[in-house]
């Protein structure tokens, strides 16, 4: 069987064109007993010419409409169609022969009719029979056998995709309308959902395929919760495209993401907004390499820009992120001016010479660092970074003469209980400050929450830990964040930079606020697990290990009431308190002068009179601030990293 699994495709066209030069013959003579209904060799004789021409008109026929080249194991009913129409033109052809040859005389035309039925079935039969061989014989291991959830067009042409492979077995339909029940689809019997439980424990079912890719997320929401109680792992279709097309593979079927969980629907973009600041212009974006910013890359750079500036000080980061966009430019042919620079946001003369010598008209400003509890436990970088950084940054766009400065914000800044968040609301702060100051550089900021897939995502870390048998890690049961994919929120940056006019904070509506614990629960039962309990021994187990070092229980994306909409209905504009900028140079002298000496208590007395709502947690972060011994420990490795010799008298 192997043997004749590795020959080449060639010579399984020889091997099937010669098993039809024999057979097709011998069908047409088995015609001829049909219709007269004895054997006479007299009658024979008189056919005997047709029955050699059969192979020598019907194989040239059926190379022409390419029957050889459909590789037997993905064939579909189409085949039907290609099938009856070869074997239509061949008898056509033969008949033409026999009534110009012999003009019929003592030729029965229901000898044709017979051998028109018979060779079509013949075709077709031997068809379906070699593929369920060779499907068989690929067979390295059993297929998965699972239910389509779903007897539309889409699941049907799911069932023919996945018979076509090994991976997958499709044994049942699921499908609540009431027409459905009961009903045939592609050879498989359809069932109501309430069945289900039964089904899997009958039928064996591992998984369920959602096959309905054209349903709003919304409604996709609801029919995942209605399938997380069954005891079965759930999988999605890829889009109805793939399916029509025939590009469907096993690996295409893909595990739940959480968006499909979250159950938002994606609003269409205003073209005009998208591309008022970008198209025809000079863009740059800081920190191009990380989560954000190479997103914004990728939607800028579809936009059409004449110049974009990637800066990045991760080497990675910014080589990967080149990389990909020229072969996004090559692959759409795209003609921009791509120029990576490496280098940080702090080199304020760089900068400005980068965005003078470019003609920068747009800065999106993604450089930052982001994860609370290292920004927590390294307070004085997070504050270089995110505040000065974006000081430097602000400084060389009005010296260049930038147009548009469009800060990527967080719900962090909100009301912030860490030093990521307070650091990135003073950093809104000196924006604020810059706008009221000139008119020529449009400053505004857009603030969101948590976005999915990012370095920092809890997402994936459920995944994995999912994978490995648990148990999943949560910081406490109570604790509900906002999510939003890194695409939408990206291009809801674009959007909101747009409508800038100065000052402006911009918050974008992230749904619903999600539950984490809820959100594990649904991944446990999503995977066909279970979360551990009595009933349940080896199920997956939730730790609840308790909050980082200034984690907040619930995010918010106000600090007042004081919001109104904008011209997009995902995007509203904050009116947020402001200090004025003279204020503010006396804040940052004394913040830049702390953070210098490695002077802790005054970092944080400086953020907490700059930033009034900062209200520090109380627990981890104390090593930092407040221990006895803080100076006689951190102070002198700062010192020794500026090659200065410690001083512990105090």
């Amino acid at each position: 069987m192997k043997s004749f699994l590795d020959l080449s495709r060639f010579h399984k066209q020889i091997i099937a064109a010669s098993a039809d030069l024999l057979m097709l013959p011998l069908i047409f003579s088995t015609a001829i007993l049909l219709r007269y209904d004895v054997v006479d060799m007299v009658i024979l004789k008189q056919y005997y010419w047709l029955i050699l021409l059969v192979p020598v008109v019907s194989l040239p026929v059926f190379v022409r409409l390419g029957l050889y080249r459909a590789v037997i194991r993905f064939i579909d009913q189409k085949i039907v169609y290609v099938v009856i129409l070869g074997v239509s033109i061949s008898v056509a052809l033969l008949v033409a022969a026999a009534a110009i040859l012999t003009h019929m005389s003592g030729l029965s035309r229901g000898v044709f009719g017979i051998y028109w039925i018979s060779a079509i079935m013949y075709m077709v039969a031997s068809r379906f029979v070699a593929r369920g061989f060779l499907l068989h014989a690929n067979a390295e291991r059993a297929p998965v056998r699972v239910a389509i959830y779903g007897g539309g067009k889409a699941g049907t042409q799911l069932a023919t995709a996945l018979r076509a492979g090994h991976d997958y077995l499709p044994v049942a339909f699921i499908d609540d309308k009431k027409e459905m029940k009961g009903a045939t689809i592609a050879g498989i019997k359809v069932y109501p959902a309430s069945e289900l439980d039964a089904l899997i424990a009958k039928m064996d079912i591992s998984e369920v395929l959602l096959a309905m890719p054209s349903l709003a997320k919304s409604q996709q929401k609801l029919i995942l919760e209605k399938l997380a109680v069954h005891k079965v792992k759930i999988k999605v279709t890829p889009p109805i495209g793939s399916l029509v097309s025939g590009e469907l593979r096993a690996q295409d079927v893909r595990d739940i993401e959480i968006e499909d969980l979250l159950g938002r629907d994606q609003v269409t973009p205003n073209r005009h907004l998208l591309a008022s600041c970008i198209t025809g212009k000079s863009v740059m974006v800081t920190g191009a390499g990380g989560s954000i910013g190479s997103e914004l890359c990728r939607q800028i750079i579809r936009l059409q820009p004449s110049h974009l500036i990637l800066l990045d000080m991760t080497e990675f980061a910014l080589y990967s992120i080149k990389q990909e966009l020229r072969s996004l430019m090559s692959a759409h042919d795209l003609h921009i001016e791509l120029m990576p620079f490496l280098g940080s946001v702090l080199d304020t003369e760089k900068c400005t010479r980068v965005m003078r010598t470019f003609a920068v008209e747009t800065v999106y400003h993604a450089a930052a660092y982001k994860h609370v509890p290292l920004v927590e436990h390294n307070p004085i970088e997070g504050v270089n970074n995110n505040v000065f950084g974006t000081l430097s940054v602000a400084k060389a766009a009005m010296a260049a003469g930038v147009g548009c400065f469009v800060l990527i914000s967080t719900d962090k800044a909100v009301r912030p209980t860490n030093v990521m968040g307070a650091t990135k609301r003073l950093a809104e702060l000196i924006l604020q400050g810059f706008a009221r100051e000139q008119t020529k550089t449009r400053f505004c900021m857009v603030r969101f929450g948590n976005v999915l897939g990012s370095s920092g995502s809890v997402v994936p870390l459920f995944r994995r830990q999912i994978m490995q048998g648990g148990p999943i890690t949560l910081t406490h049961p109570e604790i509900t964040r906002y999510f939003m994919t890194i695409p939408e929120a990206a291009q809801l940056v674009l959007q909101a930079g747009a409508m800038g006019e100065g000052g402006d904070v911009f918050v974008l509506d992230m749904g619903e606020p999600v539950k984490i614990m809820d959100l594990a629960e649904r991944m446990i039962h999503l995977s066909g697990l279970e979360i551990r309990s009595s009933s349940a021994p080896d199920g997956i187990d939730i730790q609840h290990v308790g909050l980082r070092p200034g984690e907040k229980l619930y995010e918010e994306l106000l600090i007042g009431d004081n919001v109104e909409g904008t011209e997009h209905p995902l995007i509203m504009r904050a009116q947020e308190s402001e200090t004025a900028w003279s204020e503010l140079q006396v804040t940052l002298n004394r913040l830049k002068q702390a953070c210098d000496l490695f002077e802790y208590d005054q970092v944080r007395e400086v953020l907490l009179s700059a930033v009034i709502e900062y209200a520090p947690q109380c627990g981890i972060e104390d090593l930092i601030w407040n221990e006895k011994n803080r100076r006689s420990s951190l102070l002198p490795i700062a010192s020794i990293l500026n090659g200065n010799t410690p001083d512990t008298s105090s």
